[in-house]
């Protein structure tokens, strides 16, 4: 039992990195200032886990549209869930505060599906457009002074 356990766990973390594979691809393709972090050889990246930067969006307009194109995302590290700041890794990691500010992460689990995945790629576009426009990821604003 304990073999067709780890077999099955073998398979779904190809599964994952096949669908991980297939967002961080189909976010180059539709949002190509995206900036992937960590490593860029899929061997070296987590099976259920993709993070980007989108530059000029803030992560909580992209989160807000996502969220209501019925995608849900995360704008910080689930340890940091609810905490209003850019996330210190990236900002350890050389980003500028307006790339930590614009961060996304998508993690993918057991129940995601190749449709679920298909739903952010498609909803993703308009989402990036919108907070685009809206901007502020690169503004202080009175509260920042």
């Amino acid at each position: 039992a304990a073999r067709a356990t780890a077999e099955e766990a073998a398979a779904e973390d190809e599964r994952m990195s096949r669908l991980r594979d297939r967002l961080i691809a189909g976010v180059a393709a539709s949002a190509p200032r995206a900036r992937l972090s960590g490593d860029p050889d899929p061997a070296g990246r987590l099976p259920g886990n993709a993070h980007f930067s989108f530059p000029g969006c803030e992560g909580d307009s992209l989160l807000f549209l996502l969220d209501a194109a019925g995608v849900a995302v995360s704008t910080g590290s689930a340890c940091q869930a609810g905490v209003p700041e850019p996330s210190h890794v990236l900002l350890a990691m050389g980003r500028t505060e307006a790339e930590a500010r614009g961060a996304l992460r998508i993690t993918l689990g057991r129940t995601t599906t190749d449709a679920d995945v298909d739903a952010f790629l498609e909803a993703l576009p308009a989402a990036v457009e919108r907070a685009t426009r809206a901007g502020m990821a690169d503004r202080v604003t009175s509260f920042d002074r």
